[in-house]
């Protein structure tokens, strides 16, 4: 999983170990004229209702001087948000992600002169708080940062079983934690849950039966799969979960085949070769960097061009590695991408440009001037939309009483900048929202969704092209009916 020690592609968000095996659909009421139910939800009334706020454009700041390189964090009586990942060690691009993502939105509203809560104008400091890819370290490090730095937000992580410690000490000291890459559907189940706590990312069952929904009830094509995932809890469950929508969505669909290898292997030729014997026509894997690029890689030098359905072969370093031919057909799933064209405003253009020109003219330090980085507001702006959502709800409770932002935040709506709404559902805190397949093709048919010049995405790599939307109610995030709040409520929390 992307947030399980991978080194993920800035945000190609998509970020994040889960434990669930069973899931929920939406229950949809018949509403008498007289009933008291509540109102029908159907795909084609608007499910997320009326919208409470929304990302602008027009209100960023002018943000020609953020260098990622060299951070401008004010000190002081300040909004403190502690991004715990790892900052050191082999995960560190992690960190480095992520401190840059929250320090992006904290430079833009702190150039907007910051925030006005409890009665005074705050400004935003970000502290990178070290977990080392060591669960010890990450209980340290989330004590130290609530107990001598008194942070008012934790952000995390690469990993889901660091996010679960974030979040216990999150709910010892009454400190909210957002959840921006994680996948684990247990994170919020009723062992774990947190009133404190708020999983703003997608998850591990909604990716697998999303994928199924997608090839059963879309593309309706291929029907012979192959799962080859990484061998613990993450690409198990994804693979349970997956077969379960397969069932649901797709029945006449077949798995050929099944296996799990270990973390960082460097040889798949094994796997491979079963694939190859299989007749399988698609193969279905949630492996992360470096295994993700080291499977592509590999599979393409063997001669295996078989499509992959996937969650994080989406790193634009590796794609451009691999070439054209090695990347075209690739299935992507992304909890950003609505469907083409990418550019449907002005507004999104401006916000584009912002980054891309920065990238161009400003960024000289690795990792921040690799093509990793050219299109991350387009190809993963889902982490920066979270994280402007989490100071949407603070500006709007107007206060950094915990109390207070839970209340805004739960059943709150927010639109991203391409249109996209998500929506906290109350009872658990999860995230309702469309999710997307992204069809990988190549430069010169990349113009379907990258509508203004140069009309392509990259030249060495095939890239998005068509996208299919997965509507949430196809993929509601699971809930467990065992957590007292969620009792007898549906998938949407009513």
């Amino acid at each position: 999983m992307r947030c399980i020690r991978k080194s993920v592609i800035f945000f190609a968000c998509v970020l994040s170990a889960l434990l669930l095996s069973t899931y929920t659909t939406s229950t949809v009421f018949a509403a008498p004229a007289k009933a008291k139910t509540k109102a029908v939800k159907t795909e084609a009334a608007d499910p997320f209702g009326k919208v409470n706020d929304a990302f602008d454009v027009n209100k960023m700041s002018d943000m020609s001087d953020y260098d990622p390189a060299t951070p401008v964090i004010p000190e002081g009586d300040t909004i403190k948000i502690a991004v715990v990942a790892a900052f050191s060690g082999p995960s560190a691009f992690n960190g480095m992600s992520y401190f840059f993502i929250a320090q992006w939105v904290a430079h833009d509203i702190n150039k907007r002169g910051g925030l006005m809560v409890d009665g005074k104008k705050k400004l935003i400091q970000v502290l990178k708080a070290d977990h080392m890819s060591k669960p010890d370290q990450c209980k340290k490090v989330a004590e130290r940062m609530a107990l001598q730095e008194k942070v008012h937000f934790f952000w995390g992580t690469d990993g889901s079983h660091f996010m679960k410690i974030i979040n216990e000490t999150a709910n010892k000291y009454k400190i909210i934690s957002l959840n921006v890459p994680c996948l684990a559907d247990d994170l919020q189940d009723a062992n774990n849950f947190s009133r404190y706590a708020f999983h703003s990312s997608y998850s591990t069952e909604q990716i697998a039966r999303g994928l199924a929904y997608f090839y059963g009830q879309i593309r309706k094509k291929e029907k012979k799969f192959y799962i080859l995932n990484q061998d613990y809890a993450f690409g198990r469950i994804l693979a349970e979960s997956f077969k379960k929508g397969l069932k649901e969505y797709y029945p006449e669909a077949q798995v050929v085949g099944e296996d799990f290898h270990k973390l960082f292997l460097t040889d798949y030729a094994p796997y491979l070769e079963k694939v190859r014997a299989s007749g399988a026509e698609v193969i279905f894997t949630g492996d992360w960097l470096p295994d993700a690029g080291n499977l592509l890689k590999q599979a393409r030098q063997m001669g295996v061009k078989l499509p992959f359905a996937n969650v994080y072969m989406d790193n634009q370093n590796f794609l451009n590695e691999v070439g054209v031919e090695g990347t075209k057909g690739l299935m992507n799933i992304s909890p950003y991408s609505v469907p083409n064209p990418y550019f449907k405003s002005k507004e999104e253009i401006k916000f584009y440009n912002t980054w891309l020109n920065l990238w161009k003219t400003k960024w000289k330090t690795p990792p921040f001037n690799t093509i990793a980085y050219q299109h991350a507001t387009a190809s993963g702006a889902v982490w920066l939309m979270q994280t402007y959502w989490l100071f949407s709800v603070v500006e709007r409770a107007q206060s950094l009483d915990p109390e207070k932002i839970i209340k805004v935040w739960e059943n709150d709506t927010y639109r991203f900048v391409n249109g996209k709404v998500i929506k906290m559902r109350a009872c658990d805190h999860k995230a309702v929202q469309d999710l997307a397949v992204v069809e990988y093709v190549p430069p010169e048919e990349q113009k379907v969704s990258f509508n203004i010049p140069p009309y392509y995405w990259f030249k060495n790599a095939s890239y998005t092209g068509p996208v299919s939307r997965i509507p949430a109610e196809k993929i509601l995030p699971w809930m467990d009916q065992n957590l007292d709040r969620c009792k007898g409520k549906n998938g949407w929390g009513e």
